[in-house]
């Protein structure tokens, strides 16, 4: 009997396959993209502010750079208890308020009438759109010079051509002229934020009130001011961030006199023509922190927004 042998079977040969990539590298490569733009924002925007932030902490006048010495928090004790920065910082308040709220109600008024369809509402739009496309500088002057001067202004013209008085508005109502020519400016904004929350109402729950009944005003009262109040915060958040940051209006019609110096211009004040520096830095430091709480809570409101929208969907 003769034994066999069989010759071994050679195992087959596996490719190894490439492995996935793994979530991690996969989101870096997504991101990678962005971040040119993510580092040229942090060096424009963070870093100045990193800086102002170290420089709120020292007593550092630029007249006097040899005496400059660290001074913990004094800078933003005086900022508070200043009369005049005080002063500044309730002028802010009045003025913030009253834009705001008056361009609520104006662009309340004007989105209602935009709802309509009417012959020319694109044209009306467009024309009710064009202050807030104004550069800021140049939407001041326009109200300094051309309506509120006395003796060429548009509005002194009107009164002469009725025979009514020739007051100066900016040295009587310096503080209302500014607040005007931030409401002309302004109001479109909110206009479109209001339209856009108009046209997002349900028109089949609009048309089951109009069969039960209801009258125009019970509607407005019942349905859309209900459906409008996230668009209402919406509008009164963003404009204050905007409105408290203001200096163009302010330094263009009143240069900060007649009390109408708001925090930003006395920061203004305070950095180039006081040259105190960290008492400036203190309290832009300050304002940067107040427009910082506030867009915390238009963010929430934007969101919840977005929330509805979907759940609407």
């Amino acid at each position: 009997m003769t034994a066999t042998t069989t010759a071994p079977v050679a195992a087959p040969e596996t490719r190894s396959t490439p492995r996935p990539p793994s979530a991690r590298l996969r989101a870096w490569a997504t991101r990678a993209p962005l971040l040119p733009a993510l580092i040229f924002m942090i060096a424009v925007t963070q870093l100045p502010f990193v800086a102002t932030l170290v420089i709120s902490f020292f007593d550092w006048n630029s007249l006097y750079p040899d005496a400059r010495h660290f001074a913990g928090f004094e800078n933003y004790q005086e900022v508070l208890t200043d009369a005049a920065l005080r002063k500044s910082v309730w002028t802010t308040i009045l003025l913030t308020v009253a834009v705001v709220l008056a361009s609520l109600v104006l662009g309340l008024l004007l989105a209602l009438l935009l709802d309509r369809r009417f012959r020319g509402r694109g044209i009306v739009r467009t024309l009710l759109i064009a202050p807030f496309l104004v550069v800021p500088v140049a939407a001041a002057l326009l109200w300094k010079h051309v309506l509120y001067n006395p003796e060429y202004g548009l509005l002194n013209g009107l009164l002469h051509y009725v025979g009514g008085p020739q007051p100066d508005w900016i040295s009587n109502t310096p503080l209302l002229a500014v607040e005007a020519s931030l409401v002309w400016q302004w109001t479109p904004f909110m206009m479109l934020i209001l339209l856009a929350g108009l046209q997002s109402r349900d028109q089949q729950q609009l048309e089951a009130a109009r069969v039960d009944g209801a009258s125009d005003w019970q509607i407005f009262v019942h349905l859309t001011l209900p459906h409008l109040r996230r668009y209402l915060e919406l509008g009164a958040l963003l404009g204050s961030i905007y409105i408290v940051q203001n200096f163009d209006a302010v330094f263009t019609i009143t240069s900060g006199g007649l009390g109408t110096a708001n925090l930003p211009y006395t920061v203004y004040q305070t950095f180039y023509q006081a040259h105190e520096n960290g008492l400036a830095s203190a309290a832009g430091v300050l304002v940067v922190i107040g427009s910082i709480i506030i867009a915390t809570f238009a963010l929430r409101v934007v969101s919840s927004l977005f929330r509805e929208e979907v759940s609407r969907a």
